[in-house]
């Protein structure tokens, strides 16, 4: 009997190993890349979700996508398209009537900013969360990005996990994870580095998909935390 209740609880305890799930949002980007690969480090298996919402650069966003999920060996992914944004307009991610600024980063919400973006993202991998039945929701926001993005502060986040949970089965328990929140540029590159993620792979840039322009806000930041860091950064810049 006792044999047997042992042989029960090994049993239940490898399923649920078998099972540990995170959804992970993943942009081609340096930050939730590494966010992706910190929960493969945990032990998780990845179901990789990206979005197409007619970004500037959304075709190298994507390759990058394809090439981390092949890296991480991520059998489940989602591709999600959404024209909404390219509608809704009112971001130079979107609209190109509107011009990436190039001329530094200044105080103040930025014209990148995508209205809701996070929020409209996170209810979505909460939906594909409750039906792929994961326990973690991985986004790679950054405080040091909250100063003009607001759905990158981490009130934010903790409350739509409240929400996700409170509009899903009560068995459903969702936790979203954010492990770069508080960190800065620098020390990202760092973390990346002892995890051997390969940034040569992920893409920062707000207007070209060919070489970096190294001028736009997301080169700037990247390459400050590089050369914070000291090491160089892989990709090819303008």
């Amino acid at each position: 009997m006792k044999l047997l209740y042992t042989y029960i609880c090994y049993n239940n305890l490898m399923k649920n190993i078998k099972n540990k799930k995170a959804v992970c949002i993943m942009s081609g980007g340096m930050d939730s890349t590494l966010s992706a690969y910190m929960m493969k480090n945990d032990g998780y298996e990845i179901i990789g979700v990206h979005f197409n919402y007619d970004q500037r650069t959304q075709k190298k966003e994507l390759e990058c996508f394809y090439q981390i999920c092949n890296d991480l060996d991520v059998k489940e992914k989602y591709v999600l398209d959404l024209n909404f944004f390219k509608q809704l307009g009112a971001s130079a991610l979107t609209d190109k009537s509107i011009e990436v600024p190039t001329g530094g980063i200044k105080e103040g919400v930025p014209v990148t900013y995508v209205p809701f973006r996070n929020g409209i993202f996170l209810s979505m991998a909460g939906a594909i969360a409750e039906k792929e039945g994961a326990s973690v929701i991985s986004i790679g926001v950054v405080e040091e990005d909250s100063s003009g993005y607001p759905d990158c502060r981490e009130s934010y986040i903790k409350s739509m996990q409240e929400s996700i949970n409170l509009g899903t089965k009560d068995e459903t328990n969702i936790t979203i994870s954010m492990p770069l929140v508080s960190l800065k540029k620098s020390q990202i590159v760092q973390k990346a580095l002892e995890l051997e993620v390969p940034l040569k792979h992920t893409w920062s840039c707000y207007k070209n998909e060919d070489k970096a322009c190294g001028v736009c806000d997301s080169c700037r930041l990247r390459l400050n935390g590089f050369n914070q860091a000291g090491v160089k950064d892989p990709i090819h810049y303008e």
